[in-house]
């Protein structure tokens, strides 16, 4: 067909989508200046493992990696490492398979077995970390939540680690709730341990999306490299980086951390090339994009940014508090993501809140937690860039008019959390199969 047919067919198709903007489900960015749009489509081309090639957009990963491990404190610049990944899951895994292999090495070293590896950390962590241990044969010790408490603690951590621990995970920004795990009394936990048993565990932080707001909302808060313990850090360029999938950064404290064996060299693009990541080919756009806005916004502009998406979440905790309809879950803010449960029982659900208020356009997800706090259902807010203070009032509108709604014409039969795809591949392969056969008979019935 022609080219405009082609392309009006595709731009019509992906009408059916939701909005960009008004997905408050995501933390990935919707929105950047045009001149770093400019540059991303210049840059579409370019193969970023053909260093040789390529070796401007090489090098500015590698000041990226600088960049980061300064703001993350790397007691030695010059000695950190590090890599651009496609995300942050990619990170995770990267991280974690150094810190087997560096515990594998050590274990070999001393004459020890190697084969009943484990790795530590929270229910509130993201996915990945699950398939870490899944794809890469490690023990997964994941603990649950508290029905009170939804982070880790240090006193969770007791009896589940021991020598064959490769690494103990902690979160800087959760996933569910939006909370900060306390990564400096993991640490201090951690270096008791050493201390007493002389196990030396390190810890990954799990910075996907906090990464790039504790430094500018908190710079004196403790969760880098100034915890002795902690060994890697992830964050997500494409989520409060500010630029837009796919591009995460994995930083390790400093080149021991990265066991050379790890690091393959290939020749047949050019000249001998280190290659430390999952992917080979790949993008370099938004390699570019992510030096684009340390170029343009550096600190300051980062601390001002970060200041003003907090500023709209505080807006929308302080708002839904007055309403007395709901209890916020997140009140400290670790970074700007508004998680809060519906008080009492009012006739329906968060489940029927999200659906009527998507009504309006706004992607706000209701879900339940993992255990042992899976009694409790919310609705999360992701406050990003794009989302102005007076699209919050909006908000605010709607959804107290789909309240109103729902107290008006309750629901005559709540709906129920659907299965997470990711963990029931029975549902995910029903699903698959409805939609490319055309077969209605799992799926419900509009309500």
């Amino acid at each position: 067909m022609e080219p405009d047919s082609a392309y009006e067919l595709m731009h019509t198709t992906l009408m059916l989508d939701g909005r960009e903007t008004l997905n408050l489900a995501s933390f990935v960015t919707t929105w950047m200046e045009p001149q770093a749009e400019k540059l991303i489509h210049e840059t579409l081309r370019k193969n970023h493992i053909d260093h040789e090639e390529y070796p401007a957009a090489s090098m500015i990963e590698e000041a990226c990696v600088r960049m980061l491990a300064d703001l993350f404190h790397a007691p030695d610049v010059d000695d950190a490492v590090g890599v651009g990944t496609i995300g942050s899951s990619e990170a995770i895994m990267l991280g974690l398979l150094a810190h087997k292999w560096s515990w594998k090495n050590r274990r070999e070293a001393a004459g020890q077995p190697t084969d009943k590896p484990n790795v530590v950390y929270g229910a509130e962590t993201h996915v990945v970390w699950d398939k870490f241990a899944k794809y890469f044969d490690v023990e997964m010790r994941k603990l649950p939540m508290k029905p009170d408490r939804y982070t880790l603690a240090p006193e969770d951590l007791e009896g589940h680690v021991d020598e064959n621990t490769i690494a103990v995970g902690a979160v800087l920004g959760t996933t569910f709730i939006g909370e900060a795990d306390p990564i400096s009394e993991i640490n201090d936990w951690l270096v008791q341990l050493r201390q007493d048993k002389g196990w030396d565990v390190p810890m990954h932080v799990d910075g996907a999306s906090g990464g790039f707001i504790a430094p500018f909302a908190e710079p004196d808060f403790e969760f880098d490299f100034r915890l002795e313990q902690v060994a890697s850090i992830n964050v997500s360029g494409h989520k409060y980086g500010l630029v837009y999938p796919g591009v995460g950064w994995l930083i390790f404290r400093d080149r021991s951390k990265l066991p050379e064996d790890l690091i393959f060299s290939v020749n047949y693009l050019g000249g001998a090339q280190p290659t430390y990541t999952f992917n080979f080919s790949r993008g370099s756009a938004m390699i570019q994009a992510q030096m684009y806005n340390f170029l343009r916004l550096g600190r300051p502009g980062y601390a001002e940014v970060v200041d003003t998406m907090l500023g709209t979440a505080r807006y929308l905790n302080d708002e839904l508090e007055k309403t007395g309809r709901f209890e916020i879950l997140n009140p400290g803010l670790s970074e700007p993501v508004v998680t809060f449960k519906i008080k009492g029982d009012p006739g329906f659900n968060v489940y029927d809140l999200s659906a009527k208020v998507r009504e309006n356009g706004w992607i706000v997800p209701a879900y339940n937690l993992p255990p042992d706090a899976e009694e409790v259902e919310l609705l999360r807010i992701v406050c990003r860039i794009d989302l102005s203070r007076q699209m919050a009032g909006i908000l605010l509108l709607d959804l107290m008019n789909a309240v109103h709604h729902l107290d008006e014409y309750p629901p005559t039969e709540t709906k129920k959390g659907k299965a997470d795809v990711w963990t029931a591949p029975g549902h995910a392969a029903a699903q698959a199969k409805a939609r490319s056969t055309g077969s209605h008979s799992d799926r419900q019935q509009p309500q």
